[in-house]
């Protein structure tokens, strides 16, 4: 992509042949339009969405057509009023509005009070050539110098809470998701309406150390000093301009060409490269940096460590880690930086920093569209915002019920045997499972995209889906965009024009056996996502299966190459060059899964896991996890952060790899589950080795329980409980103890799921959600709210015996493993044995909880513990609706309210609203008041027994 050498030149030509539209409105049907005098966006169209959205679409040139939205569904409503002002124009909508400078097109929102929350500082269009064809480039700035707090921009891994001040590529990768949305603790939000690579905060993107600083090697020539050892033996030293190894490319270009490096790699040998030198900058202050890497990296900076080893990650897919540090003109800082390589890649960025008023601002820069388009979504809470942007880009549905019961996976199950046995193992220990998963490749070697079995492993797929059944659970089979040349459905789908055929004529391989030529589909067009569906339909579909593991949906059409590579790689589409749509692939291509189920069973619900997201996303039934995370504790950590953006992000059902997907070798014996497709050789070296790994497990699993959806997964090592603990061992115990806890509270996770489609209300609920007027809060990155009512607390660090917990705002919290009550407002330590999580209740709070189940649905008419939590008023409707069809849509559900009276001691069950078919009628409710000392998780604690029979009841605490 290259900009036109004449930028200057063309403006003018533009400003010149639209100045007879300078400074003038118009009413339209949906909106206003207005021609401003002066800037690069020559017409602006607003249009009023519902009273609290505003759209805003600005071209340059108004004969440009406008590339349909993949994101947004809705419709204006075309209720508004137009008021004209001496040098302005308003836009009204009811609950918001949007006045509009005639004089440079600068727009300013206002909420439901009239007070300005949301001012437009700059808003450009520039023109861009991509693929020969003429585009634009537009950006905005938004509240210059601002101090609220934004959050949501997808899942990016780097434990960031409040986004202002943060620089956030949105580009899809494994692990990293680009929603371009983000809320505001102000109660609005703004949802970028471009499909291209968008950055936001400083729309510079990084570059390699060198483009900002000055690097110095060791003997004062410029660049670094870096040192190449094999088995600790010195082989090579050299000066290097950059530490600049993050793409295979670069590898292939870079490494050097040494023989003994060359043998290391066959052999096995240990290689090791050390970067030494200094970075100065002439740019005062703090800047920003990002060590990119895989393998084992340790980075010092004046001698102090900034990462070390526990940063570690598998060789093939490498991620960043920021950190920042100050500079001073005239006085450089020492750089250190140990790779330790097996097959990785690692780079050293930066960017300058930034004037403050711009730092702290809402920016958007996407690298190509047809113009500028925007949406303001005000409200009167963050969760309405939320509610607010899935009303422009779909309503998450109903998920099953069973959905957030556990998930049992493994990376894979080689035979239909392995599968069944491993079901046949839970069902037999009572360990609750509702699903379990069918991991890729179980087609023949060469027949990616086939939808094949192997027929010598999976001799009668039908009988495994009906054995799974039989044994009431359910279960999920994996399905790709990527085929391989060789099979008849890429076949088709390239007559069509569907494939991008770049990556097979470059006859780039995969790593299956020998290799084999592969790409992926382009999903760009109904008969192209219709196609991809029913070349699924009878080989899958009909066979029964429940839910569809849709991998590799960034899509990663090949591994480790840069962007201009990439570009190459996913182009041309049906809408024209792929750079113009490349972050939307997720959310066409589950639309092609959950469009053609939708018209197949339209009366039954569905569930589409996919690895990357997208705005809109939600609205095809599509659960996101968190990408192919490593077994390691900063992971773990990261993990919190990511899931809570996720939800602030329009995505409530959400979920990780319990463990991390890939280990260190030190962590693969057979004492851990066994070897199995592991990538690296090797195995515990020492007792500690073992121990730790089981240690974070078990630590991760309690996190799993109490996130949106609970599933075990990776590569390496069996994940089941019986491979990963010892038969007999505490940590054993813990993990069904936890297991046995979640589907005690499903009826409250159930619950927490319908507030999700009917509410917009996040099942992972960042504090800044609930406590915005608290400032320590909104910056918690390792803490969050399950529900609406419990405080998780997660243990990220290695031998941890207790951890600081943040308790927001003015509430007062019960402790649920001791019944200490504790005043929100400060921070405490807390104990936190191996075999406990910080879990902690609010004071008001009515906590339904159930017994422990095989299944979520196989006691619906089992009593209810009622578990109030006094000390404050507190409300709560209770969900139930038959778990597996769509009756809910026309009304097909029930609601329980329960209030709760402190002062009078009193709970109020009231009327129940609603009826379903199956519904249990007569209920059996134990009411526990439980007051400071005692233990939320005595589930055996006497309560009142209530018989309820839908109509309203009384309880007093004893």
């Amino acid at each position: 992509m290259t900009r036109p050498l004449s930028l200057s030149l063309l403006a003018v030509t533009v400003l010149a042949t639209t100045a007879a539209f300078a400074g003038s409105f118009q009413q339209t049907p949906t909106g206003v339009l207005v021609r401003p005098d002066m800037g690069s966006v020559k017409e602006l169209r607003l249009n009023a969405i519902t009273e609290s959205i505003i759209q805003v679409v600005g071209v340059d040139d108004p004969a440009r057509p406008q590339m349909a939205s993949l994101m947004a569904v809705a419709t204006p409503s075309g209720r508004f009023t137009v008021k004209a002002g001496p040098d302005a124009v308003t836009l009204d909508a009811g609950k918001a509005s949007a006045k509009v400078s005639l004089t440079d097109g600068r727009v300013t929102f206002f909420d439901a009070k009239g007070v300005a929350v949301l001012a437009t500082d700059r808003a450009d269009i520039q023109p861009v050539m991509v693929e020969g064809q003429s585009y634009v480039a537009p950006s905005i700035q938004f509240n210059r110098g601002t101090t609220e707090a934004f959050y949501g921009l997808g899942q990016h891994q780097n434990a960031q809470m409040d986004l202002n001040g943060e620089d956030v590529e949105l580009r899809q990768r494994n692990m990293d998701v680009a929603i371009p949305f983000v809320v505001s603790d102000r109660n609005y939000g703004v949802l970028w309406d471009n499909n291209a690579v968008t950055r936001f905060g400083n729309p510079r993107r990084f570059g390699l150390a060198s483009r900002d600083l000055k690097l110095t090697a060791l003997d004062g020539a410029s660049g670094l000093t870096a040192s190449y050892y094999v088995d600790d033996r010195l082989i090579l030293t050299r000066v290097e301009p950059d530490i600049r190894y993050q793409f295979l490319s670069d590898v292939a270009r870079h490494w050097p060409s040494d023989p003994a490096l060359s043998r290391a790699a066959t052999r096995g040998k240990k290689v090791k490269v050390v970067w030494e030198g200094t970075a100065a900058s002439d740019q005062p202050g703090l800047h920003k940096m990002r060590l990119f890497a895989s393998d084992y990296v340790t980075l010092k900076v004046d001698g102090k460590t900034v990462f070390d080893h526990g940063i570690w990650r598998m060789g093939w897919n490498g991620w960043y880690n920021n950190f920042e540090q100050r500079f001073t003109p005239g006085k450089p800082v020492r750089l250190h930086v140990e790779w330790l390589r097996t097959s990785g890649l690692i780079s050293l960025h930066h960017a300058d920093p930034e004037p403050a008023a711009d730092k702290h601002s809402l920016r958007f820069a996407s690298e190509a569209g047809t113009g500028l388009n925007y949406y303001f979504i005000g409200a009167d809470s963050m969760q309405g915002v939320i509610r607010g942007y899935h009303h422009v880009t779909g309503i998450p549905p109903m998920m099953p019920k069973w959905a957030y019961g556990f998930w049992q996976s493994r990376q894979r199950y080689r035979t239909q045997a392995e599968l069944l046995d491993v079901l046949k193992t839970y069902r037999a220990n009572r360990w609750p499972i509702d699903a379990i998963v069918q991991d890729w490749f179980y087609w023949p070697e060469d027949q990616w995209g086939s939808h094949s079995f192997d027929a010598a492993r999976f001799p009668d797929p039908k009988g495994v889906v009906d054995e799974v059944h039989r044994q009431h659970a359910r279960i999920m089979i994996s399905i790709w965009g990527k085929f391989y040349a060789n099979t008849a459905h890429y076949k088709e789908l390239d007559a069509k024009g569907y494939m991008w055929r770049r990556n097979v004529e470059l006859g780039m391989k995969d790593w299956v056996g020998a290799g084999h030529l592969n790409s992926h589909y382009s999903p760009y067009n109904q008969e192209a996502r219709d196609i991809y569906y029913r070349q699924m339909k009878k080989p899958l579909v009909d066979l029964g299966f429940d839910a569809w593991w849709m991998d590799n949906t960034e899509p990663d059409v090949r591994s480790n190459t840069s962007p201009e590579e990439f570009a190459e790689l996913i182009t041309p589409t049906q809408m024209g060059p792929g750079a113009l749509v490349t972050n939307a692939y997720a959310t066409m291509s589950t639309q092609a899964v959950h469009d053609g189920l939708m018209r197949d069973r339209p009366d039954a619900r569905h569930f589409i896991l996919t690895r990357s997201a997208f705005a809109g996303v939600q609205r095809n039934a599509a659960a996101l996890w968190s990408g192919d995370v490593v077994g390691t504790w900063d992971s773990l950590h990261k993990q919190i952060s990511a899931g809570v953006q996720a939800g602030f992000s329009g995505v409530p059902n959400w979920t990780h790899d319990i463990g991390g997907y890939s280990q260190e070798g030190r962590f693969q014996d057979r004492s851990v589950g066994g070897l199995q497709e592991n990538r690296v050789a090797g195995g515990v070296r020492t007792e500690a080795d073992l121990k730790e790994w089981q240690e974070l497990n078990q630590r991760w699993w309690q996190f799993g329980a109490f996130s949106p959806l609970m599933r075990s997964h990776g590569e390496g090592v069996k994940r089941e409980i019986h491979e990963i603990s010892p038969e007999g061992s505490a940590m054993r115990a813990n993990m069904v103890w936890f297991l046995e806890l979640r589907y005690r509270l499903m009826p409250y996770i159930y619950t927490a799921a319908a507030d999700s489609h009917f509410e917009g209300a996040p099942i992972m609920r960042g504090l800044a959600l609930d406590f915005p007027a608290d400032a320590t809060a909104k910056r918690v990155a390792d803490q969050y709210l399950f529900g609406p009512s419990i405080l998780v607390a997660p243990v990220t660090r290695r031998g941890a015996t207790s951890r600081t917990v943040y308790f927001p705002g003015a509430a007062t919290w019960y402790n649920a493993w001791t019944g200490e009550a504790v005043k929100g407002g400060e921070a405490r330590t807390v104990a936190a044995p191996l075999d406990q999580m910080p879990l902690f209740v609010r004071a008001g709070a009515i906590l339904p909880m159930g017994p422990v189940t095989q299944y979520v649905d196989e006691k619906p008419d089992a009593p209810l513990t009622l578990n109030v939590h006094t000390g404050a008023d507190g409300h709560y409707s209770l969900y139930e609706d038959d778990g597996v069809s769509n009756a809910y849509r026309t009304g097909r559900y029930t609601c329980i309210p329960f209030a709760y009276d402190d002062k009078r001691g009193e709970l109020a069950i009231g009327p129940r609203a609603g009826g379903y078919a199956g519904m249990v009628r007569s209920r059996r409710f134990h009411v526990r008041f439980i007051k400071p000392g005692d233990r939320a998780i005595d589930f055996d604690a006497p309560g009142i027994a209530v018989a309820y029979t839908g109509e309203r009841i009384v309880v007093k605490a004893p």
